[in-house]
């Protein structure tokens, strides 16, 4: 008869007595040959220094027990709240639950959520009470308690197993203390055992192969591991797993920190294999899908604070693998504080953080003080439009923004007809709002617990691409939180616990005064003996720090769990929001306004505008109230027209009215009016040059970078220094440095020109960006680039744009304009007023000669080897 295979899971409240359980488990079937504890450090499955050091669970971790005709593979999970996380992903592994209750604790705030998540895995669970010999017990009233709070089908059945086990196995034979008879905790494991073997069966799984990853980890030697259950067929080495080809090196069966190499394994294993690099827990490989997202999410989000001498980009690459092995934690850039943050459950996952850093990267962080996670949604329906259309790339999405139920999380729909929008697109567009975290407009914070639907969306025949609903969509979301806001239905969220307060009767006053004091909701008192039992819900905000409060006031005798409700309303609201001071239109990354055309150039309309300028009528109506003008009505003859025309002279909206774009039948080209500069000063003119873009893009100067690309380098800045004395902007050229370790950004005077090399993990086209959005407001800006993508982003932030080769045609009649007035005509530069070397110093008048004459760029780079070896060809 084949062996019963089965994978078992141990969960528990912390404190009890899980591993005390687990250990007894391994001692009893021979796995181990002497019982563990967790006050000598010696737990089989607790191995990590941490662990042990701590004395609690932080690793899920496996072994193999054989008892009778029986194979387990059982799976030892964190008790402690903050590592839930983990826990919840083992369950996506499980073929049964054991959920260990403490007699003398009873049913915890965190057991229940165990009980909530087991029941929403559908995992069939063994319930073991344990600590029934210490005082205060009473089987009959946690009977009771069990039924009441977990569910009626808590039912007793171990006297008739205890029978079973005394008539086979007097003495509970294979488990002998030193006097040669079984404890009474080994007995209870084993009434564990046998009750498994007599209730669980094996499961059936298909022949198709199917594996569902649940956590990664790295061993010892940095080897990435993939833990996985084969969920059918057969997995063998060398197979082929993931899309990107990567094969299987090593199956690894682990029992704790040892494990045997296989080569092969049946469905229902669970393994470890080597040689994956893309795979991520709830993974499915094969014909197993991918999983939900876990419900269990950080509520804390925590500063890292480097030592002086480690760069944060540096550091922050390094966090991403941690990050990948915890995916609740969340390693962040925050580019307005300038920080990397981590999102943690609490202030105990901080300090294993903290010890896995030193661990593994030999550096020491400190952490600042916690702060809260907030959520936002809406309270009504709203409807965001965004509309992307620079030149020759067109998308418009409509999408209605509903109020979802408490803890639903984002959902997605369609009501848009195929006959507006393709299918295909609807289906783009769906794809853009789930593949990221959507960031609201109150504090930044990610939206949650909304229906987004979408309504209605318009493509254009020839000019529109993919990327182009993605920007589309990701303004309508904003362009309708924006609108929310304005009607007082946007709502900032707080994460809330569930707690349970166990007190001494006659303190019950006090903590109920504490409770109110803390915004916190409470159900009437309820009294077991001399102690009261109070609960309700309550703000993480104000209660998270409650513990030692309530353990000083009861002189120890009060007793406090909790666990995470989800997201409600926020207390005080508007004194976070005023804290945050988000300014959600200058948030780089999010942008709230749309992109129009007119001329054939782009420009930038604010999210309170949009719809003046939309080209489909709203699906939701009394939005927003217009303030004047109707909508635009392009046909696609129209739109066309718009697009073949240049997009030279370049011409900036300057006014509200110079964006409002009427179209005549019988003439299709738009009126605009034009800035008076006889109403404002001009505006400081800047250029920003994307540097290498531009060596590539000119012939010469790429044949010079083939030899030196520290004398191409020089060669354009002092072409620039030319044109830059002419013309009298304000330039600076950009050029890459993304790739030096640990470089910081820095910025040079070079002659009349600034010269800026990117720090490490920063492009020039972030820099360029970034610079754009800050000046383009408030300066005449142009961007000479030829990078496709760059130059769409440029746009949208309502600057002006160069390509490479009308950059080199600008220098090419300056240098003309230059020789006309100089050169040329020497005797008669008094009358010239455009004269270059009149607004120069001597010493850079004779250097714009030597330019001239060709004779200088080979020179300095001979006589300057340290920038070469710093910025040259190795690039």
């Amino acid at each position: 008869m084949q062996n019963k295979k089965i994978n078992i899971g141990i969960l528990a409240h912390v404190d009890a007595g899980k591993t005390t359980l687990s250990e007894a488990m391994l001692y009893i079937t021979g796995t181990t040959r002497r019982l563990g504890r967790v006050d000598t450090r010696d737990a089989f499955l607790d191995n990590d220094e941490m662990e042990r050091s701590r004395g609690i669970t932080i690793f899920s971790k496996q072994a193999q027990l054989t008892y009778e005709d029986m194979e387990i593979t059982l799976l030892d999970t964190p008790g402690h709240v903050d590592f839930s996380a983990e826990t919840e992903r083992t369950l996506q592994v499980l073929d049964y639950a054991v959920l260990v209750v403490s007699g003398a604790d009873g049913v915890q705030g965190h057991t229940e959520t165990l009980w909530r998540l087991l029941k929403r895995h559908e995992i069939p669970t063994f319930l073991f009470i344990n600590k029934m010999d210490q005082d205060g017990t009473n089987k009959e009233k946690l009977l009771e308690q069990l039924q009441e709070r977990l569910g009626e089908g808590c039912q007793e059945f171990t006297p008739g197993l205890m029978e079973i086990i005394n008539e086979v196995r007097p003495g509970g034979a294979g488990s002998m203390t030193d006097t040669g008879a079984a404890s009474d905790k080994d007995k209870k494991a084993m009434e564990l055992l046998e009750g498994l073997r007599m209730y669980a069966k094996s499961r059936e799984y298909p022949k198709e192969f199917g594996a569902r990853v649940y956590k990664i980890a790295r061993d010892e030697n940095g080897t990435r591991l993939t833990y996985l259950k084969v969920t059918g067929g057969t997995l063998k080495v060398k197979d082929v797993l993931t899309d990107a080809a990567e094969k299987v090196n090593q199956i690894r069966i682990y029992s704790g920190a040892a494990f045997e190499a296989v080569p092969e394994v049946q469905a229902g294993t669970v393994c470890a294999v080597t040689g994956l690099t893309q795979t991520f827990p709830g993974e499915g490989i094969g014909a197993e899908p991918d999983s939900e997202i876990p419900v269990l999410e950080p509520v804390l989000t925590y500063r890292i604070i480097l030592p002086e001498n480690v760069h944060a980009n540096v550091m922050l690459g390094k966090l991403k693998e941690l990050e990948e092995e915890e995916p609740q934690l969340h390693i962040v850039w925050n580019e307005n504080l300038r920080e990397i943050q981590a999102q943690l459950m609490g202030e105990v996952q901080t300090e294993i953080l903290q010890y896995l850093i030193k661990k593994r990267f030999g550096v020491w962080v400190e952490f600042g003080a916690g702060k809260i996670m907030y959520r936002e949604t809406v309270s009504r329906a709203v409807e965001g439009v965004g509309h992307f259309e620079p030149l020759r790339h067109y998308a418009e999405v409509h999408l209605l923004l509903e109020p979802g139920e408490a803890g639903s999380g984002m959902v997605f729909h369609t009501k848009c007809s195929e006959d507006v929008l393709d299918r295909n697109w609807q289906r783009l567009i769906l794809t853009h709002l789930e593949e990221r975290e959507h960031v609201g407009v109150l504090t930044g914070a990610h939206i949650t617990d909304m229906n987004i639907t979408l309504t209605s969306g318009k493509a254009h025949l020839k000019h529109t691409e993919g990327g182009d609903f993605r920007q589309a969509t990701y303004r309508a979301v904003r362009q309708g939180l924006m609108s929310a806001r304005a009607q007082d239905a946007a709502v900032l969220l707080e994460p809330c616990y569930a707690y349970r307060l166990e007190v001494p009767t006659e303190m019950i006053g006090r903590a109920m005064s504490d409770v109110e004091r803390m915004c916190g909701t409470m159900e009437p008192p309820e009294q077991e003996g001399e102690m009261s039992i109070l609960q309700g819900i309550a703000p993480v905000a104000t209660m998270q720090n409650y513990q030692k409060e309530l353990q000083a006031y009861t002189s120890g005798r009060g007793k406090m769990s909790c666990s995470l409700s989800g997201y409600r309303p926020c207390h005080n609201a508007q004194e976070v929001i005023t804290a945050r001071n988000y300014q959600p239109e200058m948030d780089l990354e999010n942008p709230t306004g749309s992109v129009f055309c007119a001329h054939g150039a782009g420009f930038v309309v604010s999210w309170d505008e949009v719809e003046e300028y939309m080209h489909m009528d709203n699906t939701l109506e009394h939005v927003m109230p217009k303030s004047h003008g109707s909508n635009i009505r392009l046909t696609e003859d129209e739109l066309d027209e718009i697009y073949v025309q240049t997009i030279l002279p370049k011409k900036k909206p300057e006014s509200k009215a110079a964006k409002k774009v009427s179209f005549d039948k019988k003439k299709p080209k738009p009126v605009e009016v034009i800035y008076n500069p006889d109403k404002k000063p001009p505006l400081k003119e800047y250029l920003l040059v994307d540097g290498y873009n531009v060596i590539f893009a000119w012939d010469e100067l790429k044949e010079l970078a083939e030899i030196s690309l520290d004398a191409a380098r020089l060669k354009l800045q002092d072409i620039l220094c030319n044109y830059q004395g002419f013309r009298q902007c304000h330039l600076i050229v950009v050029f890459d440095a993304y790739k030096i370790p640990g470089h910081v950004e820095e910025v040079e005077e070079y002659h009349n020109i600034q010269v800026v090399f990117t720090q490490e993990a920063e492009t020039a086209d972030q820099y360029i960006e970034k610079a754009a959005h800050e000046m383009g407001r408030k300066y005449h800006v142009t961007v000479a680039t030829s990078d496709g993508t760059e130059q769409v982003i440029i746009r949208s932030k309502g600057c002006f744009l160069l390509s490479s080769r009308e950059l080199k045609e600008e220098i090419a009649r300056t240098n003309r304009e230059i020789r006309e007035a100089h050169i040329d005509n020497p005797q008669g530069k008094e009358k010239s007023s455009n004269y270059l070397f009149d607004h120069m110093p001597e010493e850079l008048a004779e250097q714009m000669e030597e330019i001239r004459l060709g004779r200088k760029n080979m020179d300095q780079v001979k006589g300057n080897p340290s920038r070469q070896e710093k910025y040259g060809a190795d690039e």
